[in-house]
């Protein structure tokens, strides 16, 4: 059972863990084998955030989980979310923990870099005056016994302890495989120079054979080795900066207006329903709703976009956005975990969290990984002695012990176990910095495969918000009568269209005003009417007039016919039973739509317009972005958008649906891959796999081309983890590759996995 069905059994619950110890990916392969075995327990466990996130049935507890856990040889805690420290009204504001060390590094890479230091001083003496003859001097292999001792013991600590941990358990990671090579070349050089100490008694004897020490390798292995999980552990920190980023980009007090009297709390004490003082340049502490007061408000970190937003009374307002200008008063609406901010970091967590379907093949391979190598180790040792024949001399022993030692350390699959984690871990951060959530590491496969792509009209291709763009007059009124007329009598209304009315007549009105209305009534989906300034006003449909006893003339119907096959939304209005005139309302093209369509284009995507307005709207917006007419779905009601999906799919289509409302969940749903634009409802973000955080098409098209980045990015790393340990074990037992060259090989191979998934930080620069 997946971790999405147990989520839906009564009770289940998510945990995450925070585990300490893990190194490679068969650490990985353990841990979540161990936890499985709980009756209903589903775990995902990420290597890099050293973390697992884990759905638990009812009746399994925490500790049984940590236990589990600690019992496979790791350390675990359940996760559980630090108080941030508040500002004071008077002090200054408190430090935050920060994870980096003083010189920048992160913490496990800070409790590395003493044990690199240490060896690599000890091990550039023990390396030249092994392989360089001007440096050796007589019995110099004691030197090097006694320099190279500190390195293989206290530096290479962490691998050895690593080891004994699993071996408790009868398990093996790639720490097995280092400390096994690494202790046995220094033990084995030990024997060999107690057993002739004459070996080195001499500076550069001619004649004597002293091939039999592998100080310096031992040495130098475990000095490439600890390099690279320094640099490792600090290029792990820096691919989950942007989470980090993420979660402290909430604002850490916020100014409350209680009984008249502004107070300063900390955010964390907010209750829906506060009324929030946002001055300019202050963050907005929590989602709301402003009650007062007009600003611009640049959200460019929750959403990526970087042209401020027009805000006023009743304007929604997210928690972490920043208020640029004007004095806001804000009613908070969601607080703590239910903040947009909050929600965000929680998807990306779960998103950083869990496997690709392509990294299942990665971990099945390590789990038997470990074990294999070490046979064929074994194997490659034994066959170095048989081909020898019975009579080995020193240099075919010393043969066949460097090619078994070179096997163990190129071996190691540390590039195996962070290919996967570390692309995704990057990719999502990055998506989370430009505003656009990828919801689960199954989401980059299905980008992958999408070949259609349909748009919703209203709120995605378009703004959503009806304007007036032009009034035709009849009879004796003029144009800016009928508006003003027309606006006074919808001004009563609640409907979109009596607001775009209402608001454009304001805007030409002295001073802002409108006259008021009498008497006035309203019919749904109809049209309204009143009383203005003595005169009978009915604005509406055609229906609505002939209700209210309004002939419409040949001609006048002529006129609105024109108007709404040239895409407007046409409304009459009539004065004292007479017609006045017609009010046309469009629904504005967002800026970008167009060059969206066309990256979409550009990225294998059939774009198709799908809306509930009618043929001649539809028509007019599809040919202003560069959709084709036959790639219009006009009039489809709610139901009749899934409908759209399911119809595309069966005739072979993989389907993308973007959109914004209530009325886009099931189609979202019901796609193959579904993509939120962040302005709109929870409902519709919470069926998508991808969300867009802000209104621009263009996120939707720079969504897509993040996740397929990411996915590429991944199946490189793959790749060449796979490549280098099925090139490399055959190579080494063949003799072909110094064990030094093995541990520099394997040291890098991780380091240029993390380096490739960090170019993802650069995407959209």
């Amino acid at each position: 059972m997946s971790s999405q069905e147990l989520l839906h059994q009564p009770g289940s619950r998510v945990v995450e863990l925070d585990i300490e110890g893990m190194t490679c990916a068969s650490c990985v392969a353990r841990v979540e084998k161990k936890l499985g075995k709980l009756d209903g327990v589903a775990a995902s466990v990420n290597l890099p955030l050293e973390s697992a996130h884990v759905t638990v049935p009812a009746g399994i507890t925490d500790e049984q989980i940590t236990a589990t856990v600690e019992a496979a040889g790791y350390k675990a805690r359940v996760r559980t979310p630090e108080p941030r420290r508040a500002e004071t009204v008077t002090g200054s504001p408190a430090e935050p923990p920060t994870e980096p060390t003083a010189h920048g590094e992160s913490h496990a890479a800070g409790t590395l870099r003493p044990r690199l230091i240490l060896a690599a001083v000890l091990t550039l003496p023990v390396f030249l005056i092994s392989m360089v003859p001007g440096f050796q001097f007589p019995h110099w292999g004691w030197a090097a016994a006694a320099l190279s001792l500190p390195v293989v013991t206290w530096a290479a600590w962490p691998f050895h302890r690593a080891a004994a941990v699993n071996a408790r358990h009868l398990a093996s990671t790639m720490d097995t495989l280092v400390s096994i090579g690494v202790t046995a070349a220094y033990l084995f050089s030990a024997w060999q120079l107690l057993a002739d100490p004459r070996m080195t008694e001499h500076p550069g004897m001619e004649g004597m054979d002293t091939g039999g020490l592998y100080f310096e390798v031992a040495a130098v292995v475990t000095t490439f080795l600890l390099l690279g999980r320094y640099l490792e552990a600090n290029a792990k920190q820096k691919a989950g900066d942007a989470l980090k980023a993420l979660l402290n980009l909430g604002a850490r007090d916020a100014t409350v207006l209680r009984d008249g009297t502004e107070l300063r709390v900390p955010a964390e004490t907010l209750q829906v329903g506060d009324v929030l003082v946002v001055r300019p340049g202050e963050k907005i502490a929590t989602d709301g709703v402003v009650v007062d007061g007009n600003s611009a408000v640049d959200a460019s970190l929750v959403t990526g976009e970087s042209v401020p937003v027009e805000v006023g009374p009743d304007s929604r307002v997210t928690g972490a956005t920043i208020n640029t200008s004007g004095r806001l008063l804000v009613r908070a609406t969601r607080v703590g975990s239910e903040t947009t901010l909050a929600q965000m970091a929680r998807l990306v967590s779960q998103a950083q969290t869990g496997k690709a379907p392509i990294a299942r093949l990665a971990d099945r391979i390590s789990a038997v990984f470990v074990p294999v190598v070490l046979a064929i180790a074994v194997v490659t040792f034994a066959a170095w002695l048989v081909t020898a024949g019975p009579d080995i001399t020193s240099g075919e022993l010393r043969a066949a012990f460097t090619a078994a030692v070179a096997v163990l350390v190129i071996a190691c699959p540390c590039a195996l176990g962070l290919a996967t984690p570390v692309g995704l871990l990057t990719g999502t951060g990055r998506g989370a910095q430009l505003g656009i959530l990828i919801k689960g590491p199954q989401v980059l496969e299905d980008t992958r495969t999408v070949d259609t792509i349909l748009l919703d009209k209203t709120g995605t291709v378009t703004t959503g918000v009806l304007a007036v763009d032009g009034i035709i007059a009849f009879g004796g009124l003029d144009a800016a009568r009928v508006l003003r007329l027309a606006g006074a009598v919808e001004a009563a209304s609640e409907h979109p269209i009596a607001h775009a009315i209402a608001a454009a007549a304001r805007n030409a009105a002295d001073g802002g005003r409108l006259p008021s209305v009498d008497k006035f009534s309203s019919a749904p989906g109809g049209g309204v009417a009143g009383t203005v300034e003595g005169q009978l006003v009915v604005a509406g449909r055609t229906g609505w007039l002939e209700q209210n006893s309004v002939a419409i003339r040949a001609e006048q119907r002529k006129a609105l016919a024109a108007a709404e096959d040239a895409g407007a939304t046409a409304i009459w209005v009539a004065v004292d039973g007479e017609v006045a005139g017609i009010v046309s309302l469009r629904d504005s093209i967002k800026d970008g739509s167009a060059q969206a369509v066309s990256r979409l284009r550009e990225l294998g995507l059939r774009p198709i317009l799908l809306t509930g307005d009618n043929a001649a709207v539809a028509a007019q917006v599809a040919a202003a972005v560069g959709i084709a007419a036959a790639d219009v779905y006009a009039g489809v009601l709610p139901e009749g958008k899934v409908d759209a999906v399911r119809k595309l799919q069966a005739a072979g289509a993989t389907v993308a649906m973007a959109g914004d409302g209530v009325n886009d969940a099931a189609a979202l749903a019901q796609a193959d891959l579904g993509i939120a634009m962040g302005s709109g409802t929870d409902v519709a973000i919470e069926a998508a796999d991808l969300t867009v955080m802000g209104n621009d098409l263009a996120q939707v098209a720079q969504a897509i081309e993040l996740s397929r980045r990411t996915l590429a990015t991944i199946k490189t790393n793959l790749f060449w983890a796979f490549f280098y340990n099925a090139v490399g074990i055959p190579v080494a037992a063949l003799g072909l590759l110094n064990p030094m060259i093995a541990g520099a090989a394997m040291a890098a191979s991780s380091v240029l996995v993390v380096a490739n998934s960090l170019r993802l930080r650069s995407f959209g620069k």
